[in-house]
């Protein structure tokens, strides 16, 4: 019989560079990492794949999941924005024996490491700074003013949770942040 495969959360404030750190450690197959796809209320983009970008799902789909208790962890972002992990998805990714990796904002990542103890592993991504991750939101130009000034507001809060992870990795050099993370892997999956 295969071994139940563990958890790690990658959390951090939006710009931090979690989702390049996930892609980058993903990469090395000695973890035996599987992502978990999420699900989303919104509407799917052009370049998007069902069940490989999102499980995207109508409001009213998202809504009888919640009433089934279907999600590890769900939010709703934005007025009928819901975003959740399914737990189909993390039962299938763990039981074929692999380690489920997460993508999340910081509460969802908190939610999930409060389920499932010390089967999983929550790292918070750290920017270098506030004004270093104001450059790199700014950089990416894909956001107006406004919605960086929300972004940065958010990031400033969800840093004070930063401790109640198991783990805070600063990200200013991305080989270094990425080293640091398979240095705690290779001790997590051991255990």
């Amino acid at each position: 019989m295969r071994a139940i495969g563990k958890l790690v959360i990658f959390s951090a404030p939006s710009g931090a560079g979690k989702t390049t750190l996930v892609k980058e450690i993903l990469k090395n197959e000695k973890f035996r990492l599987e992502f978990s796809v999420s699900a989303c209320s919104r509407e799917k983009r052009a370049n998007e794949i069902h069940g490989r970008d999102y499980y995207f799902l109508s409001v009213a789909e998202f809504k009888v999941k919640i009433a089934e208790n279907a999600f590890v962890e769900w939010e709703e972002v934005y007025a009928d924005s819901y975003y959740g992990t399914l737990k189909s998805e993390v039962e299938h990714i763990r039981n074929s024996g692999k380690n489920v990796v997460f993508d999340v904002d910081v509460a969802g990542g908190l939610n999930i490491k409060n389920q499932f103890g010390d089967n999983a592993l929550s790292l918070f991504i750290m920017p270098p700074s506030i004004e270093e991750l104001e450059n790199r939101l700014r950089n990416r130009k894909s956001d107006n003013e406004d919605s960086i000034k929300k972004r940065l507001a958010k990031a400033e809060f969800e840093i004070t949770f930063a401790d109640k992870f198991d783990k805070i990795i600063i990200n200013d050099d991305l080989q270094t942040a990425v080293r640091e993370i398979q240095n705690i892997l290779d001790c997590f999956l051991k255990e």
